[in-house]
């Protein structure tokens, strides 16, 4: 079945334009609830009648700070109650944070209102499934056809009911604390930890405080307008200067909802997720045998390249955590990540967590007795330039000869020290067109030249 709604990470748009609206919240609430009553509700009804319990399904349902949660989550309450789905809301609260409750607390399904990194105009709805991961696509698949279905309503006895979980972001603080080694601590270290005026503004913080180190907290006042304005992991202009400033050993930025991290060093420079995800893997690779790290067609060519030096197998997934943990399920591995600061430990939580992966950077430092620049020592990240390049929305790229031709010259010229990638948007009549190359001013003038090729065609 064809996606109607659901991309790659949810449902996710423009609030007040289809399908970001009030009525379709509550109808994809109705569906989900559907959808997760009906998987789960001959084994809840045992066990429920064994312990004297309710038999109705549970969700917990959260959320970032952008002002349309509000409405999104009333939205999405009603829905699940009319299905006779209760919910637990957590209020604010990362990403992770859902994945990990939803786990821990044995329930049927967790829900987050969030569109991670983009400004507050925008907002989505993601699930997880009762392991804490992303719902299966036959899953998605079942509440898409339910979508289609009346929205009707159960019993009155058997509505679902709502209560707030007052203690959920004290359970997660401790969660993320658990991944650091009981052995190492903080003390000592002075840290510009950036929440992006977003989930994360009162548990990251918290975390780095409690394992001892002097935090100085950045972008911590949401207004509900300001996630994302300037701040976080997709602008680290203010913490990069913030941590000179400050004189601080190193700064961590998350995202909106807390799944993407960047890092900075005490000069300021700016490390990514292929850097960080570099640290992480190294560090591990002293202590156990890591058989291989999953990235993404994104993912630099340096990378690829220190970790075939270290012995340890690559492969690319397509752009987005969901195929990176796709892949890393099919292989059986426990480490990948994107450049963008998701990075994948699944030794320590079923998704990616932006305050845990940090966490395991740090780790790597004390261990190493290292500064975040000696922990990503050894690896060298090519330059790397994009063009996006307006197409006709019919415009057949793959087909087009004389497009394959300039694409394979490029690669030849390059050989072994660069790499090409040619691939459409995934929302806009746009062809991307990225090269990488040891040298900056090589990579800049052959994804130039590709880009006018794609012109001259498209």
């Amino acid at each position: 079945m064809a996606r109607k709604h659901f991309g790659t990470d949810g449902v996710r748009g423009r609030v007040g334009e289809a399908p970001i609206t009030p009525d379709f919240v509550l109808r994809l609430g109705y569906a989900a609830g559907k959808v997760l009553a009906g998987a789960a509700g001959a084994s809840i009804a045992g066990a429920a009648q064994l312990a004297g319990a309710s038999t109705r399904p549970t969700v917990i349902v959260g959320k970032d700070t952008r002002v349309s949660g509000y409405m999104l989550e009333a939205a999405l309450q009603a829905g699940f109650s009319a299905a006779g789905v209760d919910v637990l809301r957590s209020g604010p609260i990362p990403t992770p944070a859902v994945a990990y409750l939803t786990r821990a607390l044995r329930l049927q399904a967790g829900v987050v209102i969030s569109a991670s990194h983009n400004p507050y105009e925008d907002n989505g709805i993601k699930f997880f499934a009762a392991d804490g991961n992303k719902l299966p696509d036959e899953v998605e698949a079942a509440i898409e056809a339910q979508l289609d279905a009346p929205l009707e309503c159960v019993a009155s006895a058997a509505l679902g009911r709502a209560r707030r979980i007052e203690d959920a972001a004290g359970r997660y603080i401790e969660f993320c604390k658990s991944s650091f080694p009981s052995a190492l601590d903080l003390r000592g270290m002075r840290i510009v930890v950036d929440c992006a005026n977003g989930a994360g503004y009162h548990t990251a913080p918290n975390v780095f405080h409690e394992l001892g180190a002097d935090v100085i907290p950045l972008a911590v006042a949401p207004t509900g307008t300001n996630i994302n304005d300037g701040c976080g992991a997709t602008d680290t202009a203010t913490l990069q200067r913030e941590v000179v400033a400050q004189r601080a050993d190193l700064g961590i930025a998350i995202d909106g909802d807390a799944d993407r991290v960047m890092m900075v060093d005490d000069a300021g420079r700016l490390y990514d997720g292929d850097a960080l995800l570099y640290a992480i893997v190294r560090d591990r690779a002293q202590r156990e045998r890591v058989e291989g790290v999953v990235g993404t067609l994104m993912t630099n060519l340096g990378l690829e390249q220190a970790l075939g030096r270290m012995g340890i197998g690559f492969a690319r997934a397509r752009v987005g955590d969901r195929y990176v943990l796709e892949m890393l399920r099919a292989k059986g591995w426990r480490y990948g990540g994107e450049n963008s600061g998701h990075i994948l430990c699944l030794d320590c939580h079923s998704t990616g967590d932006g305050t845990i992966s940090a966490l395991q950077v740090l780790a790597a430092m004390r261990r190493a007795g290292a500064t975040l620049a000696q922990a990503c020592s050894g690896l060298e990240l090519f330059p790397q330039t994009l063009i996006n390049v307006p197409i006709r929305r019919d415009f057949d790229w793959r087909s087009d000869r004389s497009l394959q031709q300039a694409s394979e010259e490029a690669e030849r010229a390059l050989g072994e020290t660069g790499r090409v990638l040619i691939r459409p948007s995934g929302t806009e009549p746009l062809l991307r067109v990225m090269v990488e190359a040891r040298e900056a001013v090589l990579a800049q003038r052959t994804a130039q030249r590709l880009a006018d090729a794609v012109r001259s065609v498209a």
